[in-house]
């Protein structure tokens, strides 16, 4: 400040029009320039040419460079900062200036999320383990979507899917249905075509079906085969696979009774799998189907998971299971319960 105020008084005496907005650099500049008049007319006056004497100026002058620590604007950024460093010696800082920069603070999920879901995560309460029956029930108030939505389970199971007796892989069809429209897709031989056709297959066919395939063109859900031309889908297990559409004997979606399959697929089977982390995931039904239907298919889903256990699995078989519907909060149930 001390320094801004010598300025100003110099500047002002040279009648130059400043005030306390302009910075050290610009009064600088501007005390330069008059400076450089003064001394450029002084020479001419002595005799020199005034032209050699503007070169001869222009000379002396510093350089500076266009970007950079030597560009004007890094020159001005530094002589703010050893002013602003001057006054903060000085005590002489503002009260901006001195306040330190708050961190910023991260908002916690729930915070980012819509107010019809924070209204219904506020029904379940934080750290308590409800029982299958009161989990469902609170799953059905708290469900958020305007549509029909689904409720799922999560359950973790202390199992090592890289191993092969503990990736468990089951199959069954839940009592109440899942409340989806499934569409079946049957690749067979010619002959069981028709019968597929008859049993209420969406789509069945042999050859051609393969065709459809190779476009790109899937709009089953479930595909079933006969054990004859299963071998043919071998080069369609990277598009299949993923989705979880390929057929697999333990599903029952590779089968000589093809018929039973498709009743089995429009009656509500599912498949129980655990994914690469020992998770299974997996709905039990609609909201629509009130608490009674849904306790109903989650203890099916219980039981078939109980007698899958694997004998190799040493410490607890369940870990943990959650509830919840499509974008609603989860709640959790007790392990016990399974």
């Amino acid at each position: 400040m001390a320094k801004k105020a010598e300025l100003l008084e110099e500047a002002k005496g040279l009648g130059l029009e400043v005030n306390e907005k302009n910075t050290i650099a610009e009064l600088e500049a501007a005390i330069a320039s008059v400076n450089k008049e003064e001394t450029i007319a002084y020479k001419a006056e002595a005799g020199e040419p005034q032209v050699e004497a503007v070169a001869k100026e222009a000379a002396e002058e510093p350089k500076v460079a266009k970007a950079g620590k030597r560009s004007a604007k890094a020159i001005a950024e530094a002589e703010e900062k050893a002013a602003k460093e001057e006054r903060k010696a000085s005590g002489e800082m503002t009260e901006a200036e001195a306040k330190p920069k708050q961190a910023q603070k991260t908002r916690s999920k729930l915070e980012r999320s819509s107010k019809g879901y924070r209204k219904a995560a506020e029904l379940v309460e934080k750290g308590k383990e409800y029982s299958l029956k009161e989990a469902l029930e609170l799953a059905t108030k708290t469900s958020t979507t305007k549509f029909d939505g689904t409720v799922e389970l999560h359950i973790r199971l202390g199992v090592d899917p890289k191993q092969a007796d503990q990736n468990i892989r089951e199959s069954l069809v839940l009592p109440q249905g899942t409340g989806k429209s499934v569409r079946v897709a049957v690749f067979a031989e010619a002959d069981d075509v028709a019968a597929a056709k008859k049993a209420g297959a969406d789509i069945a066919g042999s050859d051609e079906f393969l065709q459809q395939l190779d476009k790109g063109t899937i709009d089953f859900d479930v595909l079933i085969a006969t054990p004859m031309v299963m071998a043919k889908l071998g080069k369609y297990a990277r598009v299949l696979g993923p989705k979880g559409l390929m057929p697999n004997p333990k599903s029952g979606t590779v089968t000589k009774d093809v018929e039973k399959a498709i009743q089995q697929a429009k009656a509500g089977k599912v498949e129980l799998r655990v994914d690469e982390t020992g998770i299974v995931h997996l709905g039990v039904g609609k909201v629509s189907f009130g608490v009674d239907k849904l306790l109903e298919n989650s203890q099916a889903v219980f039981a078939s998971l109980k007698s899958a256990k694997p004998s190799s699995v040493k410490g607890n078989y369940v870990e943990s299971i959650f509830a919840t519907t499509t974008m609603g909060p989860s709640i959790k149930i007790a392990a016990t319960e399974l």
